[in-house]
């Protein structure tokens, strides 16, 4: 017990007594408290603090209105690819009928070509190609024109008396094109 007595004693003894300075003072803080206490700010520091949040605020907003505005954008540029990839999807597998309906047309017998049900063939005909107007699907210019390897194929080369070097004699399958993309290149033979 006497250990325990000795250990108060001594504990007693490590608690400071206050300076004089800190009786003068009225037992005010030190400095170094009172540095640790935060200052009321003045009404200018407080406004300037308010003006940095908002710019802060308004560059956020702003950033995240440009992010908003872009994603839209490339959401509407993919929904317009996805239409435009669909679109010559389908066109691609109307192109064979179009060919045959081509075909009929142009080797009907004579006999034939009187009747009535043909005209009806021509008709569909007419029809699949506003249908292809419709969604933008034109045919690519071939005889006369210059051959351009971006919508022709060249099958092959042929003399020629009516057209010069270098241009489309003769078409064998008409090509298709949306915009700038082809569907399919116009097989054609061209002028030596």
């Amino acid at each position: 017990m006497e250990n325990n007595d000795n250990e108060e004693i001594q504990n007693e003894e490590a608690v400071e007594e206050p300076t004089a300075e800190a009786v003068a003072d009225g037992g005010e803080e030190t400095t170094e408290e009172a540095a640790e206490e935060p200052r009321e700010l003045t009404v200018e520091e407080q406004l300037e603090a308010a003006q940095a949040e908002a710019a802060k605020n308004l560059e956020g907003q702003q950033r995240a209105m440009a992010d908003l505005a872009n994603a839209r954008k490339r959401f509407e540029r993919q929904t317009q690819q996805s239409y435009t990839n669909a679109t010559i999807e389908v066109v691609g597998k109307l192109l064979p009928v179009m060919d045959d309906f081509d075909r009929a047309l142009e080797n009907v017998p004579a006999e034939i070509s009187e009747n009535s049900w043909f005209e009806g063939l021509g008709g569909v005909m007419r029809k699949m190609t506003r249908i292809l107007e419709g969604i933008n699907a034109e045919r690519i210019p071939a005889v006369g024109e210059v051959f351009d390897p971006n919508i022709h194929e060249a099958l092959s080369t042929e003399p020629s008396d009516e057209y010069e070097s270098g241009v489309v004699t003769r078409e064998l399958q008409g090509g298709y094109r949306i915009g700038d993309r082809v569907i399919r290149p116009a097989l054609v033979y061209v002028a030596e």
